[in-house]
């Protein structure tokens, strides 16, 4: 068997966790093309063995069997298109962008005028499964919930008053709708995006972002309530080590999708 060419988009935290752990399943398995810009700092970090394309024209070339976002928001609405365009199916991590109905729409034209598809992870959440079965059920509420310590949202503290070495009390950030969560905090509430993708959709989807200075990690915690039955999920996550506003685990979700792709069997 060929290796499978896996281009990823970006190589911030979670961009370079899922090389690594890519290159740790041996080069036997995968080649992995890192999309960056040219003047990107990120570039002298990509390891060896992996090959740097500074354009998608170079992209092209490569020819990946798959394609990984993990650059943000920006990157949905420029490198997506185009990859989508050109064929190739692409595994968005930025799902928060989607919460925009143009550039959703957009994406799903042309991922079906080209044959590529848009793959959705689960990220730092779970149950997904349970949540994408009730969709149609009679009667169907979902909440999310987000409760991070105050280093995840420092810059966000400070903007409001607070002082994050020193928050003795909750705060509470947001309060509203997934769409409205997604569109305040882009870099920060992908899963409540993906949680409305899944459900009932943005604007049916409630959310809460709070601040805990007890919390001991990211903590996503979601219930629903519809005919089928009631539901009630709390992850903690670990933080990044290397960006305490995203989760640990959103790496190796990114990790299982690619696997899962390319899997004779697939769980859904």
């Amino acid at each position: 068997m060929k290796p499978r060419r896996i281009a990823i988009i970006g190589f911030g935290a979670i961009g370079s966790d899922l090389a690594v752990a890519l290159l740790e399943r041996g080069k036997e398995l995968y080649r992995l093309g890192i999309l960056l810009d040219p003047a990107s700092t990120s570039r002298d970090r990509v390891p060896a063995g992996c090959k740097l394309l500074s354009s998608i024209e170079e992209l092209r070339e490569f020819q990946p069997h798959l394609v990984v976002e993990a650059a943000g928001h920006a990157a949905v609405r420029t490198h997506v298109p185009a990859c989508l365009g050109l064929g190739f199916s692409v595994v968005i991590t930025s799902v928060g962008a989607l919460h925009d109905p143009v550039l959703m729409e957009g994406l799903i034209a042309l991922a079906e005028g080209s044959g590529g598809r848009i793959i959705l992870p689960s990220g730092a959440l779970g149950g997904l499964d349970y949540v994408r079965a009730t969709r149609g059920a009679a009667g169907l509420g979902i909440r999310y919930e987000s409760r991070k310590p105050p280093e995840a949202w420092r810059d966000e503290l400070t903007r409001l008053g607070y002082d994050a070495d020193h928050l003795e009390e909750e705060v509470v950030l947001y309060q509203g709708t997934a769409r409205g969560a997604a569109s305040a905090y882009p870099s920060n509430l992908n899963v409540a995006a993906t949680l409305a993708l899944a459900g009932p959709g943005f604007e049916a989807t409630e959310v809460a972002v709070v601040v805990d200075p007890k919390a001991k990690g990211n903590t996503h915690s979601i219930t629903g309530e519809s005919e089928l039955g009631t539901v009630r999920i709390e992850i903690a996550n670990r933080p990044s080590p290397r960006n305490p506003k995203s989760s640990w685990i959103v790496s190796r979700s990114l990790l299982a999708a690619v696997e899962q792709h390319f899997s004779p069997v697939v769980m859904l």
